[in-house]
C-alpha cells in the first residue's frame, strides 16, 4: 500500500510493504554516497541487510536512546559526512525508531543546507508517528526536541516484519500514538484497542493512524493550528519524561501519562485506562508539581505565560484550548 502526503513544496511516499526493506531500489534512490544512521538496538540483520544494497554506503551506529539526539552525537555524524565529502546530492537514511529518525533528519536537514532523506522506521512508535510529517530535532540536555526545524524525508519505508524482533514493553509503547490518533481523530482507532486483539489488527491500526497524520500535517504543516490536536498528552507528557532524565519511562508511555491527565471526562478516562492496563502501560508515577510546570515553561509550545492544550470530550474529537501555564496545575 502507498500514501503520500502531500506538501506545499514536496510530497513524502509512505510506503507500507512487508519485506520493504529487502528491495531498497524499487523505492530509494541508492545510486548516490548513503549514510545510513542506525543504533545498536536495530539488530544487527537489518543494519547489514541496507548497508549491502547501497553502493556507496556508510554504515553509523549510535548508541540506543534519548543521549543520540544530543549536539555530540549530531556533530559526530556531520564530520564523518565532511571527511567522506558527502554533498547535498547524497542522502541521508535513517534506520531505527523515533530517536534516530529525529537526528537522521536533522543532520540531513541541516548540513550544507539539505541533504537527500529517507527513513526505515523499525519501531510502533516510529511508524505510526514520528517518521512522517517532517519535525526533526535534537534534545537540548534534558529539554526534549528544543532545537529543531520541519524536513521531509522523501520516502518513508514502512516495513512490518521489523516489528517482530520488537521488545513487548516496547511494541506497546508506540502504540499509545495510534490509541491517541483514534481519540482525536478516528473513532474506529479506538474502536479497534477496545474490542480486538491488537495483534490481529495491527496493520490496520497502523494504516489508519498514518492516514490521520498525513491528513493534519497537510492541513497544517508548520503546526500553526489544526497540528496542535497531535500534542494531546504530549504537554504533561513532555515534562514527565524531563523529570525522568528521558531515560526511566518511554515517550509513549509519558503521553499515556499525559492523556490520562489532561482528560476531564471521567468515562472516557476509564475507557482509556482500560486500554492503557491491556498494553501494560503506567498509569501515573510520583513527581513534584512544580517540577511538571518548570518544564512547561520550557516547552517550545508555551509563549509567556501561556501554553495550547488540547482536550477530548468525545472520542474522535479534539478540541484546542489556551490557558496560563499555572493553571495546568489542575491537570497535574
Amino acid at each position: 500500500m502507498e500514501l503520500s502526503v502531500n506538501l506545499t513544496e514536496q510530497k513524502s511516499r509512505i510506503i507500507i510493504e512487508r519485506d520493504a526493506m529487502l528491495h531498497l531500489a524499487d523505492y530509494i534512490d541508492v545510486n548516490c554516497k548513503v549514510m545510513i544512521i542506525t543504533d545498536d538496538g536495530v539488530p544487527e540483520r537489518y543494519q547489514k541487510q541496507v548497508l549491502a544494497q547501497c553502493p556507496q554506503g556508510y554504515l553509523h551506529v549510535c548508541r540506543h536512546g534519548e543521549g543520540a539526539k544530543s549536539f555530540p552525537v549530531y556533530q559526530q555524524i556531520c564530520e564523518k559526512l565532511l571527511q567522506l565529502n558527502f554533498s547535498r546530492k547524497d542522502r541521508i537514511l535513517a534506520l531505527g525508531g523515533g530517536v534516530i529518525g529525529d537526528l537522521s533528519g536533522f543532520v540531513a536537514a541541516t548540513f550544507k543546507r539539505g541533504m537527500k532523506f529517507a527513513s526505515i522506521p523499525t519501531t510502533t512508535l516510529s511508524q505510526i508517528d514520528s517518521s512522517i510529517g517532517g519535525k526533526v530535532a535534537v534534545n537540548l540536555g534534558e529539554v526534549k526536541n528544543v532545537i529543531g526545524t520541519f524536513y521531509h524525508p522523501e520516502v518513508v519505508l514502512i516495513d512490518l516484519n521489523t516489528l517482530r524482533t520488537l521488545p513487548k514493553r516496547h511494541y506497546y509503547n508506540g502504540l499509545v500514538e495510534a490509541v491517541k490518533a483514534g481519540m482525536i481523530a478516528d473513532p474506529e482507532i479506538f474502536r479497534l484497542f477496545e474490542e480486538e486483539e491488537i495483534d490481529q489488527v495491527l496493520e490496520e491500526i497502523i494504516t489508519r493512524s498514518l492516514i490521520v497524520k498525513k491528513h493534519v500535517v497537510e492541513e497544517d504543516e508548520k503546526e500553526q493550528n489544526l497540528r496542535k490536536i497531535l500534542n494531546f498528552g504530549h504537554t504533561i507528557g513532555h515534562a514527565i519524561e524531563s523529570i525522568y532524565h528521558l531515560h526511566d519511562y518511554y515517550h509513549g508511555e509519558c503521553v499515556a501519562m499525559g492523556m490520562m491527565k489532561i482528560l476531564e471526562d471521567e468515562q472516557l478516562k476509564e475507557r482509556l485506562k482500560s486500554i492503557l492496563k491491556k498494553m501494560e502501560i503506567p498509569l501515573d508515577v510520583p513527581y513534584e508539581i512544580q517540577e511538571v510546570i518548570d518544564f512547561i515553561k520550557k516547552d517550545k509550545k508555551a509563549s509567556g505565560d501561556q501554553i495550547t492544550i488540547v482536550q477530548v470530550r468525545e472520542i474522535g474529537k479534539a478540541e484546542l484550548i489556551d490557558m496560563k501555564i499555572e493553571d495546568m496545575r489542575k491537570f497535574c
